[in-house]
């Protein structure tokens, strides 16, 4: 009587169980149903989406325009008053150039860009 063939396990199709099949019915069918929940929004977020766009625009334009106004100045030793011999102060301010009317536009983009931060930080967006 000759000897049945052998066949490799890995070739039937019972030997290869996915893992739906391994599961309990029920639970199967609860991982189907399952879906991840969405991330909770602020009221904010909920009730004023274009407002939230408004500041997270509001935030990347004056980070940008802080960038570029930090990279034009000039600090207090270049420049003509620094070649000649540093700052000179005097008890009479007249108008401020180009380089203090920067500085000035800094400050006030920068005090900006803060007030929006802490904004934006307090709101959760």
């Amino acid at each position: 009587m000759p000897a049945p063939p052998i066949v490799p396990a890995a070739a039937t199709p019972a030997a290869q169980p996915s893992a739906v099949a391994t599961l309990n019915p029920a639970t199967a069918q609860q991982l189907q149903q399952f879906t991840f929940p969405v991330a909770p929004k602020t009221p904010l977020a909920q009730h004023l989406p274009w407002l939230t766009h408004l500041f997270a625009g509001i935030f990347i334009g004056a980070a940008l325009l802080l960038i570029i106004l930090l990279a034009v100045q000039t600090t207090r030793q270049e420049g003509l008053t620094g070649t000649i011999g540093g700052r000179v102060e005097s008890a009479y301010r007249g108008r401020l150039g180009i380089e203090g009317q920067i500085a000035r536009f800094t400050a006030l983009v920068a005090i900006a860009y803060v007030v929006v931060a802490t904004i934006i930080s307090i709101s959760g967006i």
